[in-house]
């Protein structure tokens, strides 16, 4: 029989997933944060960067729902980290004058990527390597 998961570990999921929501749609697919295209323009260049947020974003969106399907959580998980661990370390390094609250974001992501490791490890079911 299947353990089942606690229920923080859903709604820390759906938190989790309601910040790539928000990131690919508002943020992204709708502009209400231009810097966002700002940053890929800096990054990437100008000469696509309308596209290429917008790609981004919906690539955002997919991760929110991929998150909220419970679908291969482990894996899941491990995406994350290391998409928002390169994301913010190319931001800080190539654009860091457009982040919001410079190199807190980084902070702020590392925070994200504990928390993500945290349910992953101890309420995703993900069987340890190692013996506690």
């Amino acid at each position: 029989m299947a353990d089942k998961k606690p229920r923080i570990y859903f709604i820390l999921n759906y938190a989790i997933a309601l910040v790539w929501l928000i990131n690919g749609l508002f943020c992204k697919l709708l502009n209400f944060v231009p810097r966002h295209q700002q940053i890929v323009a800096r990054i990437l260049g100008e000469e696509h960067s309308f596209l290429l947020t917008k790609t981004i974003g919906v690539l955002e969106i997919l991760m929110a729902i991929w998150i909220i399907s419970d679908k291969k959580p482990h894996i899941c998980a491990v995406i994350q980290i290391l998409l928002i661990i390169i994301m913010n370390a190319i931001e800080l390094m190539l654009a860091p004058d457009l982040l919001l609250f410079g190199f807190v974001n980084l902070c702020l992501a590392l925070l994200l990527v504990f928390i993500i490791y945290l349910i992953d490890r101890n309420l995703g079911g993900a069987k340890s390597t190692y013996s506690k």
